[in-house]
């Protein structure tokens, strides 16, 4: 008669983890990008009253006979589905219609073997749908909670493929995209004029970082570093390209692209503090794809074909922006309501087994009166 109340426990334990899964999606009902998760049980340990036989000439087969002690949590599990396109008016808020995720992290980032560095990986960075950005007071990119968004941005073009070692001008028509992984920035207000220069520099024009040899990007080091007075800053939906109006001279500039990670499951990411996810175990390979497919085939962080460890860029296919929105909670009252409902019906009958078992131990005991 205990297996029955040690049963009846696990299944009140298992409701109760049921419930709390079930309660903080309710809870998470307004929350923009939130994804709802979900609980099955799985059947717990069995033991044998009796073993299966198949039979002989004589006698028949019999089925084994086995009884049961309960539930466990089997799995709970994200559904990372788009959901709805929620308008906010807000110019670069965005949504991602489709697979992937926004790349957010410090302008340095904590790599597992414990170092920091200014070139992470895609792996070494946060996980997050939720695109409610701005800029902020140094020219960063950067989401509600101060995390710095990573992308593409434009680079000094020379004439030697942009690959120089001071920043400089580029031509607005036809910018030079740097591949390197980097937390999108503005351009640098330029404070000197030089009219001697190729092109000419004039006051309040856009300096862009420049490219060093081994492919990394040098912002200038020396003198003002104020970011460049931008108007109209706007996100394109199909490409991520950011694109504004330098008040100085009216020239409309490329300042970068919004990258997004491709996770192999994104189901399978692991849940951190507030908005944002890792790539952990279970989640496979991850890598940072243009929107678009724009930048699809180069070669990340500016490396050449030849290199031995050269990395294409993958492209996102049919997945875009939807821009002056974000995307809304995946909870869905309905569904949670009528799962609260089996749940709590499910802790009841549980709680019934307990009574009854413990009226048949009273009944037993009581045979020495």
């Amino acid at each position: 008669m205990t297996g029955a109340m040690y049963a009846a426990v696990s299944g009140l334990k298992s409701h109760m983890n049921k419930l709390n899964v079930i309660g903080n999606n309710i809870a998470n009902v307004n929350t923009y990008g939130y994804k709802s998760a979900r609980t099955t049980f799985q059947e717990s340990l069995y033991t044998s009253v009796r073993s299966g036989s198949n039979g002989t000439d004589t006698v028949g087969g019999m089925n084994p006979a086995q009884i049961g002690y309960g539930c466990n949590i089997g799995t709970i599990d994200l559904d990372m589905s788009t959901k709805n396109y929620v308008p906010t008016g807000v110019n670069l808020d965005c949504m991602i219609s489709g697979d992937g995720f926004f790349l957010a992290g410090g302008k340095q980032v904590l790599k597992d073997d414990g170092t920091l560095t200014a070139v992470p990986n895609a792996k070494d960075l946060n996980l997050t749908r939720v695109g409610n950005f701005t800029f902020d007071s140094q020219g960063y990119l950067v989401d509600g909670y101060g995390s710095v968004i990573y992308g593409f941005v434009t680079c000094a073009a020379k004439e030697d493929g942009g690959k120089n070692n001071t920043a400089g001008p580029t031509d607005d028509n036809n910018p030079l995209v740097s591949t390197q992984l980097v937390p999108i920035r503005l351009p640098i207000s330029n404070t000197k004029e030089d009219a001697t220069a190729t092109p000419p520099l004039v006051v309040g024009q856009a300096i862009y970082p420049g490219v060093d040899d081994n492919g990394n990007n040098v912002y200038p080091t020396t003198g003002d570093t104020i970011s460049a007075n931008l108007d109209s800053i706007s996100i394109d939906g199909k490409t991520g390209k950011i694109t504004a109006v330098n008040n100085a001279d009216g020239k409309t500039i490329v300042v970068g692209y919004v990258a997004l990670a491709k996770v192999a499951n994104p189901n399978g990411v692991t849940h951190l503090q507030g908005p944002y996810y890792r790539a952990g175990e279970g989640a496979g390979s991850c890598a940072p794809a243009s929107i678009g497919d724009v930048l699809k085939g180069q070669n990340l962080n500016n490396a050449a074909d030849d290199d031995a460890d050269a990395q294409k860029i993958f492209g996102t296919g049919g997945t875009e922006l939807i821009t002056n929105g974000l995307e809304s909670s995946g909870t869905d009252i309905a569904t949670e309501f009528s799962e609260m409902i089996s749940t709590q019906r499910g802790y009841q009958a549980n709680t019934r087994i307990i009574t009854v078992t413990d009226t048949m131990l009273e009944e037993l005991v009581n045979i020495k009166r």
